[in-house]
């Protein structure tokens, strides 16, 4: 039986234990182009959100309102991505300060520590990620 790479590339992501995926983590199924075309068609489906550019994350469906939400919140699936493109991610001020009890005001996981210059952008449902540089 001849399977679809887009099928091949479902079946990949339901068996992984990872969640936020790249177009290389599929480029041994088919080359860069068909990648792209299987994930798009995987987005309209709902099995994938994109997150950012050539960043994914598998999804589900919310048990009390029936939308598809990411299946883990968004500054999870942002750090994960980002170590997956080889950037190193560190703790932000305000998270170093809350941990270390210098604070009591609990960050927002909206701000990321990056060692590094980073240009991807991350954004879901209208909710974008900035960065914090560290030194």
């Amino acid at each position: 039986m001849m399977k679809t790479i887009e099928s091949r590339i479902k079946y990949r992501i339901s068996r992984s234990k990872d969640n936020v995926f790249t177009p290389k983590d599929f480029l041994d199924i088919s080359g860069r182009d068909q990648v792209g075309r299987a994930l798009r068609a995987l987005i309209k489906k709902g099995v994938l959100a994109k997150i950012g550019w050539g960043v994914y994350v598998k999804t589900r469906v919310c048990e009390y309102t029936g939308r598809t939400v990411l299946s883990e919140p968004l500054p999870l699936a942002a750090r994960s991505g980002l170590k997956k493109l080889g950037v190193k991610v560190v703790l932000s001020q305000a998270e170093a300060d809350y941990n270390e009890r210098r604070s009591t005001q609990v960050p927002t996981g909206r701000v990321i520590g990056v060692k590094g210059r980073v240009s991807r952008k991350f954004e879901y449902n209208g909710v974008r990620l900035n960065y914090e540089y560290q030194a």
